[in-house]
């Protein structure tokens, strides 16, 4: 991808930092969209909350921040549709520890999380407003767009320069969205991402057994030999 673009490297960069620290906690109407074989063969294996539409976006989202390179497989590959997918159906996307009271009136960003939406329905209404967005700007739903239109529609969406008609603040959307991929590529894999610790051994982190400490200065600058553990590797 282009330099000043959703660059694959500066996307786990910035992934890492946060990523890590959180990697063995528990994670917790709109434009028509045909499905695709992929999102056919993911429900398949069991969306919990996603429909046809929405898995669409979602794997078209996943595999564009994190293609397939010599650092991990794509997004799809790795399980990031399946651990967000998840993550909507449980407690977290149910906004089980939000305050859903009110009184909604617009905060700043150091207030945290003021929408009067839950997670899930967040994602669902942000989907569907982006959908219309795309439609109405490239003629195409999110998931039909070309590369090139996913990333100027996505850098746009970063910067804010998206307004979205009767939807969620678009900015808001998609710090949702960009948390949740970040989640699902350094989370534990028993939460469906980070398939075969694909992002764990990306960043030379080993799991639940985290001895990192004990090494930080034997190993500066080089790579770690590590063969990371996760929580079911435990059991």
């Amino acid at each position: 991808m282009k330099k000043d673009g959703f660059d694959r490297r500066a996307f786990l960069k910035s992934a890492v930092a946060g990523g890590a620290a959180a990697a063995t906690v528990s994670v917790p109407q709109s434009v028509q969209a045909q499905p695709t074989a992929a999102t056919a063969a993911a429900t398949a294996q069991g969306y919990a909350f996603l429909n046809p539409e929405e898995g669409a976006f979602v794997e078209a989202l996943v595999d564009h921040m994190v293609p397939a390179d010599e650092l991990t497989p794509k997004g799809t590959d790795l399980g990031l549709n399946i651990f967000i997918d998840r993550s909507l159906a449980g407690g977290w996307g149910k906004g089980d520890r939000l305050y859903m009271q009110g009184p909604w009136k617009t905060g700043v960003p150091s207030q945290g999380y003021q929408l009067p939406l839950t997670p899930a329905e967040l994602y669902r209404n942000g989907i569907a407003a982006a959908n219309v967005h795309c439609v109405k700007t490239y003629k195409k739903t999110f998931d039909k767009v070309t590369a090139a239109e996913r990333e100027e529609f996505l850098l746009a969406l970063q910067a804010g320069k998206v307004t979205f008609e009767n939807g969620p603040p678009s900015r808001t959307f998609f710090t949702t969205v960009y948390q949740t991929v970040m989640e699902g590529m350094f989370a534990d894999p028993m939460y469906g991402g980070n398939r075969n610790k694909a992002g764990w051994k990306l960043i030379g982190f080993p799991g639940v057994i985290a001895v990192n400490y004990q090494n930080i200065e034997k190993y500066r600058d080089k790579p770690f030999p590590v063969n990371p553990v996760g929580i079911a590797d435990m059991s």
